[in-house]
């Protein structure tokens, strides 16, 4: 499956297999994005969470 990115428009390829919660990466940009849903071979992505390192713990 293919998508584009939200960030710079470069295809993004999916893997056929790929699951609800999966993390694809833009190979162009390094954006990382969390499969949301697949339905009829079309698939959603939306931009992943990025976790911040906690420098007061």
């Amino acid at each position: 499956m293919e998508t584009k990115c939200a960030e710079c428009d470069a295809g993004i390829s999916v893997p056929d297999d790929a699951i609800k919660g999966e993390l694809v990466s833009c190979k162009d940009c390094g954006t990382d994005y969390e499969v949301v849903e697949i339905k009829g071979g079309t698939v959603m992505l939306k931009q992943a969470d990025s976790v911040e390192e906690d420098w007061g713990e």
